[in-house]
């Protein structure tokens, strides 16, 4: 099978707009096309390019009228927090220093690693739904900070310690 690279990920929510929301200040993607489904969603772009149609698609389920996504993604439950059997999304990503105050400015709480020997630095953070997503930073944009979750507990300099 030539798989190539990961198109895309959908997430299923109940609250659109939040979500989007997320994606878009926390992270820094773009909604951008997105074919008229029969049912409510958005497609996020990392930058402008919109080539290789999105990067997240976010899926919103309206319990008051799930015909259109039952009948083109099939039933499913509501959706449950967090990522299930799948652990977590990774981007690679720069600019650690701008992250955190981006999180700590939307009230969100991380954790952050360093994974020994990679040379990098690891920010973990939770979407609305739940959904684990880890951003991968060069280890050399914080060798010479304090870096959360060593002197600091993971959540001190979220909430601003």
């Amino acid at each position: 099978m030539p798989v190539t690279k990961l198109a895309h990920y959908s997430i299923r929510t109940l609250d659109l707009e939040k979500s989007c929301r997320f994606y878009e200040r926390v992270l820094g993607f773009k909604q951008g096309y997105r074919p008229p489904f029969d049912f409510p969603g958005a497609w996020l772009y990392k930058g402008g390019d919109e080539g290789e149609y999105g990067t997240v698609h976010i899926i919103g389920v309206d319990p008051d009228n799930p015909e259109g996504l039952l009948a083109y993604l099939g039933d499913r439950k509501l959706p449950a927090t967090g990522t299930g059997t799948v652990d977590h999304i990774a981007f690679l990503a720069t600019g650690v220093q701008a992250m955190w105050d981006t999180l700590r400015a939307e009230n969100i709480a991380w954790r952050d690693r360093t994974v020994p020997s990679l040379g990098l630095h690891q920010v973990f953070v939770e979407d609305p739904s739940g959904v684990t997503i880890e951003l991968n930073f060069p280890a050399a944009e914080v060798a010479q900070l304090n870096i959360p979750g060593t002197a600091q507990t993971p959540n001190a300099v979220a909430n601003g310690a």
